[in-house]
């Protein structure tokens, strides 16, 4: 087996054996997926972006490209990457470029500012940093700018500049630190010949679901995803779902989270053809129209967005526009049952609730479950070799009907944090099992029921 990242837990041998025997891991890149895609699906719509459409060959020969001009800048296979930019074409294209071109892309959510941003770039000791220009009236130049100037390792920055703007930090300059500043579209150079990179590689690094839930003052703890094991995810994720090329899905939630991702999302939607459309605002009036206009049929929303998605519906006085829906993934807080009989009632469609964490573990109930099933519960794990345990305060297994504390290993869960060794201790047992953080119960018909957060710091949601 090809070595991890370093500062990265393997899966025992053992482990990688059974999920390679079973299917589960395929030893493709999801870079080189994307080219069997463009093949598959040349012609058809990938991508909308406001007003871009984009082909599946088209965005192949961008991130052909791309990949291309990154290798041209010396980015070597192995170096990290922070990528911080809005649901748009360009967070595809760029993920997959620096896939394609061996880089490893560090998902980070636009929500977060110089503390975050900079420990990030310190733990994965980061090369470059994708971001835009300024967004909603913060500059996100400047703080990488900063980054750079207080750290060795930060020495290139890409800017996506908004239509008709300049960035004074652009157009190929470098500043006193030595960092060096391109615009994102510079990044296009005839392809090279394709590198010999492993699936059983880190292809990207999440911030885990746990980020956050201590307080603000908790640094991020970054996850590593292998290709292997995150294709096997989104592809299992789109079979749950009965996701097809006539599929058109919304990422309304931020691109970078493991829901909108792989759950099955942008990455599972591809993987069969259908077509992705980014929304960069959440929000009822962007999210409403787009449904209407393309057609969607699936999405995925935590509740705090559903409702409001739900309150805008109710006030309005013109038809909706919403009958091409037919699935609404619901995550994050598990929502209660007046509120999904809501939803199910008002979108005219069947709701799915999901319970998913970027350490990987997901459960998702199916399209044909029984209400009762799809109403109360958060659904069955993904996989048939998701091995669940639910656990008591002394780590014994509790009969199902009894809460207690959510375990899990898999095809598709991490073994560890990358580069926290400490934090590896608290939160893995010793034969590989996650602690989730999270309480749930165990119906006898094998689905959870998560019902909240464990004392010492819970980890539900996204």
């Amino acid at each position: 087996m090809t070595s991890m990242l370093d500062g990265c837990t393997p899966w025992p041998e053992g482990f990688v054996d059974r999920y390679w025997a079973a299917g589960h891991w395929r030893g493709t890149t999801l870079d080189s997926l994307l080219r069997g895609w463009a093949l598959q699906y040349g012609p058809r719509t990938a991508l909308v972006s406001g007003g871009t459409r984009i082909t599946y060959a088209a965005l192949n020969r961008r991130v052909d490209r791309m990949a291309a001009g990154l290798r041209l800048l010396a980015l070597r296979p192995g170096q990290r990457v922070v990528v911080q930019l809005p649901n748009v074409a360009e967070f595809v294209v760029t993920v997959f470029a620096l896939m394609r071109a061996g880089a490893v892309p560090v998902l980070c959510p636009l929500s977060h500012r110089g503390p975050e941003v900079s420990h990030l770039v310190q733990v994965t000791q980061a090369v470059g940093y994708v971001g835009p220009s300024t967004y909603e009236g913060f500059d996100h130049t400047a703080m990488a700018a900063d980054i750079a100037a207080r750290g060795p390792f930060l020495r290139r920055v890409f800017t996506l500049e908004a239509p008709g703007a300049s960035s004074p930090y652009g157009g190929y300059t470098t500043d006193p630190s030595g960092c060096h500043y391109f615009p994102l579209d510079s990044l296009d150079a005839p392809p090279a010949p394709a590198l010999p990179l492993s699936a059983g590689q880190v292809a990207f690094l999440l911030l885990s679901s746990a980020s956050g839930a201590a307080g603000a003052a908790a640094p991020p703890l970054l996850v590593p995803r292998t290709h292997n094991d995150y294709a096997y995810q989104a592809g299992a994720a789109a079979e749950a779902v009965s996701l097809t090329e006539d599929d058109v899905y919304l990422a309304a939630l931020p691109a970078s989270s493991d829901f909108t991702l792989g759950g099955p999302g942008i990455v599972g939607t591809l993987s069969v053809g259908g077509t992705v459309v980014l929304a960069e605002d959440p929000g009822p009036e962007a999210c409403l129209a787009a449904i209407a206009r393309e057609r969607v049929t699936v999405t995925s929303v935590v509740p705090a967005v559903a409702r409001r998605w739900l309150d805008a519906l109710a006030a309005a006085d013109a038809p909706t526009g919403l009958g091409s829906l037919r699935l609404v993934q619901v995550g994050g807080a598990p929502p209660d049952r007046a509120f999904t009989d809501r939803l199910a009632s008002v979108l005219g469609c069947r709701p799915q609730q999901v319970f998913g964490m970027a350490e990987g573990l997901f459960t998702l109930t199916r399209p044909a479950d029984p209400d009762e099933t799809v109403l109360a519960t958060q659904g069955r794990p993904l996989s048939p070799d998701d091995e669940i345990r639910i656990v008591d305060a002394d780590g014994r297994d509790v009969p199902d009907g009894e809460p207690g504390e959510l375990l899990a290993r898999g095809p598709y869960t991490v073994r560890g944090y990358y580069r926290a060794p400490e934090h590896n201790a608290r939160s893995f047992t010793g034969d590989g099992y996650f602690r989730t953080g999270t309480l749930a119960r165990r119906t006898p018909g094998g689905h959870l029921v998560v019902t909240g957060s464990a004392p010492d710091g819970g980890r539900l949601g996204r």
